[in-house]
């Protein structure tokens, strides 16, 4: 049995505030049996201030970004101080090897070692203007089993889910800053509809690929933006575990993965069933899949 946390809490640049925040909730976590956790996008330094066409970018001032971490910098050894014996999944900015290139990046750890890191591959609402695009995913082999991680947007897009879980992942950490709609937005903020996609891509992608699903957000406000919360625990059937919904706060579920998964995957196997023989225009690119559009319009 693994148990499971997932973080919905609010991060701004404030580097004390956020390990403050980062080792209460470990605190709590492990008074709880916590053997994995997962924090969210941006937890060290904050996300941006807005989305669009925003001031947090390069070319205008560097005075709001979040400050830019290196996997072996004194921000990542405190965190890892922190973690000990509970692994630890977390969002950052990260430094580039050039010295100037920002990463939206996330990282795997414990107090012993960095199991991996993952930058940012899909990005919404000019979110390139202040970070370059990561070009690929990992899954990395840890204690508690097989853990891809992915950032926020990604979770719109199912095959990098399913590369994942053709990768052998078995627990798959979606690390977010999800924002409200920027636009008429529901008075009761878990009804707004940006709220329900979050939601529902957790579910969705969980069940697409019967991997569990670990969902974990900002929560409150920073800058124009207002985060939506909802950490959540989704089992491979889609079953939402355990959430914090809209408040702040940890959401723990104990799960059996090797059960599950022999349970789950004894009858519809999902990755087992799929036929790539017909799937050929979804990695085409652009120019062979508009050319496909056309003989299936014909």
């Amino acid at each position: 049995m693994v148990t499971i946390g997932s973080v919905a809490a609010n991060f701004t640049r404030d580097l004390e505030q956020n390990f403050a925040t980062i080792a209460d909730f470990v605190t709590r976590a492990r008074r709880r049996g916590v053997d994995f956790l997962v924090f969210p996008e941006a937890a060290i330094g904050g996300y941006l201030s807005s989305l669009g066409n925003h001031g947090d970018t390069v070319k205008t001032t560097t005075r709001s970004l979040p400050p830019a971490i290196r996997l072996d910098g004194p921000e990542l050894a405190r965190v890892r101080e922190i973690a000990g014996d509970v692994i630890v999944a977390i969002g950052f900015c990260e430094l580039g090897e050039d010295g100037e290139t920002r990463y939206n990046a996330a990282v795997l750890l414990d107090g012993e070692r960095i199991y991996g890191s993952y930058r940012k591959v899909h990005q919404p609402l000019g979110e390139n203007m202040s970070y370059a695009a990561g070009d690929g995913y990992g899954i990395f082999d840890t204690p508690v089993g097989r853990i891809g991680l992915q950032i926020c947007y990604d979770k719109a897009f199912p095959e990098a889910a399913r590369m994942m879980a053709l990768g052998g992942a078995e627990i798959i950490a979606s690390l977010s800053a999800w924002p409200a709609a920027r636009t008429a937005t529901a008075e009761n903020l878990q009804d707004d509809r940006w709220t329900y996609r979050f939601n529902l891509f957790d579910t969705a992608r969980a069940l697409d690929n019967q991997v569990f699903w670990v969902a974990s957000n900002q929560s409150g406000s920073f800058g124009s933006l207002r985060y939506v919360g909802n950490a959540k625990i989704v089992d491979p059937g889609g079953n939402v575990l355990a959430t914090t919904a809209l408040d702040s706060g940890l959401a723990v579920a104990e799960v059996d993965v090797e059960g599950t998964f022999t349970a789950m995957r004894a009858g519809m196997f999902h990755l087992r069933d799929r036929r790539p023989d017909v799937y050929g225009p979804l990695v085409a690119d652009d120019t062979a899949a508009a050319a496909w559009r056309e003989i299936a319009h014909a």
